[in-house]
């Protein structure tokens, strides 16, 4: 079974200007995946006629589906339709069917409908109408040669729904596609050549039809599977099992699958197992605790924190030894293993972490960079510390540091 190949156009010098993100793209690329299709090409084109026709003929190149947003407005700056009937040799004619829905939409909300709102529903001879079951603008479906040219709204409510419930049933009646299993494999603590170096031998051992992606991320290494064939529970058994033997190669670096997120699996353990967290963060400046709260029910397990940024703070608020920081400084083991400690009693919870170090531009020395830091995970069992050497960038420094207190809970949490 031949792939089914898709082009995604959008139309608009709203999404070129970046006055516009576009949402539509990433939400369509996910619905075709499910459905089988596979899209080889995303393009963006202003409001420029030539423009316009130049992507048509490429896309119509490239791919078997072409999927058109934008440019369906009643205003002069709306060119997709003519566009569509200038590219397919037609012309536009009022299609009563089609007004008389355009109609209906304004009188049932008790509007008039202007001469503007009426010539929405001129459509290209040649196209057959979809109705818009939400909005003004109808869809226009072509086909050629074996080839389908589909235009929907720019708006995301209207496309969707028009996607969900006619273009991709269309597409699935119109086109044999074959089926499409993702599983997305999350791993924390490695780095991608790292990670690709452990798991050679089982990546080279993937039949034909299962194909890898490396997809890093600031700490993060996801590995996407994409499994291609005929019948979807299969194509799950294989790839669960395809997972299963990666365990022993990668396990100790994977936390989840699919959608989590490390500050939810970090929540669920600590959830499970009826343990409290406190935190004392210097250099993330609250962003660890922000990513901890950003879960709900977070309150079962996470108890408060403290950001003893300045010397003084750390001293006379957290409580550690004056003869501690004057003699190794802020950025040190010895320093973070009592920040770790003191918030865990000063809190009376299960664990205490924490986090200094020196996240940029500024307050490096020659005995400590920018991207110097240390963290700390503290239980009644013992305390552990690590040191980071990272980037010269103050925000990644941030977010790299957050997430690898995070690997340390996990690490370290009691079974």
């Amino acid at each position: 079974m031949n792939t089914v190949s898709v082009e995604l156009l959008t139309i608009g010098d709203e999404i070129l200007f970046g006055q516009i993100v576009d949402t539509n793209s990433q939400w369509m690329s996910v619905a075709l995946t499910e459905a089988g299709f596979r899209v080889i090409h995303k393009t963006t084109v202003g409001d420029q006629e030539d423009a316009i026709l130049r992507a048509f003929a490429e896309a119509e190149r490239r791919a078997d589906v072409v999927l058109i947003t934008g440019g369906l407005g009643p205003t002069s700056d709306d060119l997709t339709k003519p566009c569509l009937a200038r590219y397919f040799q037609c012309e536009l004619k009022m299609h009563e069917e089609a007004l008389a829905e355009i109609t209906e939409f304004f009188t049932s909300r008790g509007r008039e409908i202007t001469e503007l709102n009426r010539q929405q529903a001129a459509l290209p001879a040649c196209c057959e109408k979809i109705t818009n079951p939400v909005g003004t603008a109808p869809g226009m479906w072509f086909q050629r040669n074996g080839k389908v040219f589909m235009s929907m709204p720019g708006v995301p409510h209207e496309m969707k729904k028009m996607m969900t419930e006619r273009v991709v049933p269309k597409l699935r009646e119109t086109f044999a596609t074959p089926v499409i299993c993702h599983k997305m494999i999350r791993t924390v603590g490695i780095g991608e050549s790292f990670l690709a170096d452990k798991i050679a031998a089982w990546e080279k051992s993937l039949p034909p039809h299962i194909k890898l992606a490396y997809l890093p991320s600031l700490g993060e290494v996801k590995l996407r599977l994409t499994a291609t064939g005929t019948n979807l529970d299969a194509l799950r058994q294989e790839t669960e099992e395809l997972t299963r033997r990666l365990l022993p190669l990668a396990g100790e670096y994977i936390y989840g699958y699919g959608d989590s997120v490390l500050e939810d699996v970090i929540g669920r353990m600590l959830r499970d197992r009826h343990l409290t967290l406190a935190i004392a963060e210097s250099c993330t400046g609250g962003y660890l605790s922000h990513l901890i709260t950003s879960i709900p029910g977070s309150s079962e397990y996470f108890m408060g924190s403290m950001i003893p940024y300045a010397y003084e703070i750390k001293m006379r608020q957290l409580g550690v030894k004056p003869e501690t920081l004057e003699k190794y400084g802020a950025v040190s083991e010895p320093t973070i293993h009592e920040m770790a400690n003191i918030v865990r009693a000063k809190f009376n919870t299960d664990i205490g972490v924490a986090t200094s170090g020196i996240a940029g531009p500024g307050g490096a020395t020659p005995e400590k960079p920018v991207g110097t830091v240390w963290i700390a995970f503290s239980d009644k069992n013992k305390t552990v510390t690590k040191k980071l050497q990272l980037t010269k960038d103050r925000m990644m420094n941030i977010r790299l540091t957050s997430v690898a207190v995070l690997n340390m809970i996990r690490q370290n949490l009691p079974a």
